[in-house]
């Protein structure tokens, strides 16, 4: 049970080779290859989430591999938890962008099937085997949701270096929101559902699946520092001789009209 459960943790952090997860929109390759590659990210946290719950005596019980007891309550629970989810979404690009970057409608299938897809094992995995598991050992409630917390923000490492502390923040708050409501309907249903419907609002808001890069880096940005200045243009010398390295030009005021 532990080399699956370790194995199923160690394919979490490695989601950026695989380019899924927070990767899929930074390592986006061509053709059929990325998308197998893909593929089988998801279909090797599947097969293992599958095994962990044959191998283990109480996989609903203890490891809360269920929606829930209350199915209708862990649905609508996960909705109105997506729908903060969301306006957390929305709220961050508004105030890192000043606007929405909605991405380009043909990012939009492989976007669903990421939000999905990794919403399941993360699910599973945190919220599902390891917070069971804590509780199992007779862990303080708190201790057990902030410990699996914690531990899902390290494996999306957003704390990395030149990556943007706000996602670090939204994924812990999504880590305890959702271990909270794992707890209480004793199953991931709810939590599957809103962390779903969060992760594909932040694809939306920001034109990202969860890499928002710091000020200064997105292309837009990087464009705008080699514009002149609002009221500026750049005049190239045209008289310039054909021995002489090209001239980078100089900044002219505009003038009006």
């Amino acid at each position: 049970l532990i080399a699956f459960v370790g194995l199923l943790l160690l394919l979490r952090f490695d989601a950026s080779r695989f380019g899924t997860a927070e990767y899929d929109d930074e390592r986006v390759q061509g053709g059929l290859r990325g998308w197998f590659r893909r593929s089988a990210w998801y279909v090797m946290g599947s097969m293992l989430v599958v095994a962990i719950y044959l191998i283990h005596p109480l996989p609903i019980t203890e490891l809360r591999q269920d929606l829930g007891t209350d199915r209708q309550e862990a649905i609508g629970l996960g909705l109105l938890f997506g729908v903060g989810g969301t306006l957390v979404a929305f709220l961050l690009a508004w105030y890192r962008y000043r606007r929405f970057r909605l991405p380009p409608a043909r990012h939009y299938p492989g976007a669903i099937i990421n939000c999905i897809g990794t919403s399941f094992i993360d699910e599973a995995l945190f919220r599902g085997i390891i917070l069971g598991l804590t509780l199992a050992y007779d862990w303080p409630v708190e201790l057990a949701i902030a410990f699996q917390a914690v531990l899902y923000g390290l494996a999306t490492r957003l704390g990395a270096p030149g990556r943007s502390r706000s996602m670090l923040a939204i994924a812990i708050g999504i880590g305890l929101v959702a271990g909270f409501l794992t707890v209480e309907t004793a199953g991931i249903g709810a939590a599957f559902v809103g962390h779903a419907v969060t992760r594909f609002a932040i694809f939306m808001a920001t034109g990202h699946a969860g890499q928002v890069r710091p000020r200064g880096y997105e292309p837009e940005e990087e464009l705008g520092h080699s514009l002149p200045p609002e009221g500026w243009e750049v005049v190239v010398d045209p008289d310039v001789a054909p021995d002489v390295p090209p001239n980078p030009g100089r900044l002219r005021q505009v003038r009006p009209g």
